[in-house]
């Protein structure tokens, strides 16, 4: 009985290695089914966290209020707001814009005030947003009595810098 090997002994020898692939692939289910347990499967927090939508609903909404209203007599308070609530791209378009309202303003007796009518957002992470915003805003000017007021739909980004959400990012749509 040269090179024959019982049925039994082969058993015996291949028995350790079987078992041992069992194990490693019991392991590795195990330990794919508990990452996915503790893996966030929403990225977007919009669907899942009512709380932190609200959160940057109103810091947004507030935001745009604060930096949209606007009153020839006291800039700095318009200046100040943006500040503390714009960042980024939004605080360069913004500084462009208020230059020019700044300059005639003054000669119109000009104000502004804007009203956040929707802020629903779109995206949501713990740092970073992304809202649709439908916003009025009213204009008078005092030299001639003429009012007006406009609808704006905006695109928003907004970051969660040091704890505040601030706007990061404003297109017109």
């Amino acid at each position: 009985m040269s090179g024959h090997v019982p049925a039994a002994a082969r058993a015996r020898a291949v028995l350790p290695i079987v078992c041992a692939v069992a194990l490693l692939l019991g392991l590795a289910a195990f330990w794919q089914a508990d990452r996915a347990r503790h893996t966030d499967r929403v990225g977007n927090h919009a669907l899942v966290d009512a709380n932190a939508t609200t959160e940057v609903q109103n810091a947004v909404s507030s935001a745009l209020l604060r930096v949209l209203t606007y009153d020839y007599t006291d800039p700095a308070t318009t200046q100040t707001a943006a500040e503390q609530v714009l960042a980024g791209d939004a605080r360069q378009e913004y500084d462009v814009l208020f230059k020019s309202l700044q300059q005639k303003a003054p000669g119109q007796k000009l104000t502004l005030s804007a009203q956040v009518q929707v802020a629903a957002v779109k995206d949501l992470t713990s740092r970073a947003a992304t809202l649709l915003v439908f916003l009025d805003q009213a204009s008078q000017r005092a030299t001639d009595k003429q009012s007006t007021v406009s609808a704006a739909q905006l695109s928003v980004k907004a970051a969660k810098i040091g704890g505040t959400w601030v706007i990061t990012d404003l297109k017109p749509l």
